[in-house]
């Protein structure tokens, strides 16, 4: 790597919600779309958590349950200049548990588990084929998500 200070290593995981041809995605309530942009649902992997559990975890905070369709693989994604870390990312696609899912809806943290104040977020579903607008590397996997995989 060059330029900056030297990353730390941190484990994250990515879930790709699919829902007839359709993909969860969110944008941070009272945060500017330049700044926050369109995301997946992703977090840290918890010390004693599998990045499987993770990801399941990370998609229940949009109010989903949902089941892991496979693995997709992992990327890195090099978060500078914002921090000085560089990402881990295992990538999963998931399935919602239900069928009857809402169009657009409210969720969030009232108390993140990094200790930051309450997050509200607003989620909808989109196009899978409109999935280039993610930010900040979440689309790196998207391009391996099958139409042969079982969604429903």
């Amino acid at each position: 790597m060059s330029g900056g200070p030297e990353r730390r290593s941190v484990r994250k995981v990515v879930g790709y919600v699919v829902h007839d041809d359709q993909l969860l995605v969110f944008t941070h309530d009272g945060v500017p779309l330049d700044v926050a942009g369109v995301q997946v649902p992703a977090g840290t992997i918890e010390q004693s958590e599998t990045p499987a559990a993770a990801v399941v975890r990370e998609v229940l905070e949009t109010g989903l349950a949902v089941r892991i369709v496979h693995a997709l693989g992992v990327e890195r994604y090099d978060v500078w200049p914002s921090k000085p870390e560089v990402h881990e990312r295992p990538f999963f696609p998931l399935a919602p548990l239900e069928n009857d899912v809402p169009v657009r809806w409210s969720a969030g943290e009232d108390s993140p588990s990094d200790g930051g104040v309450a997050q509200r977020w607003t989620c909808r579903w989109i196009p899978l084929e409109q999935a280039h607008v993610l930010c900040a590397g979440f689309g790196a996997r998207i391009g391996a998500i099958s139409a042969h995989d079982a969604y429903r």
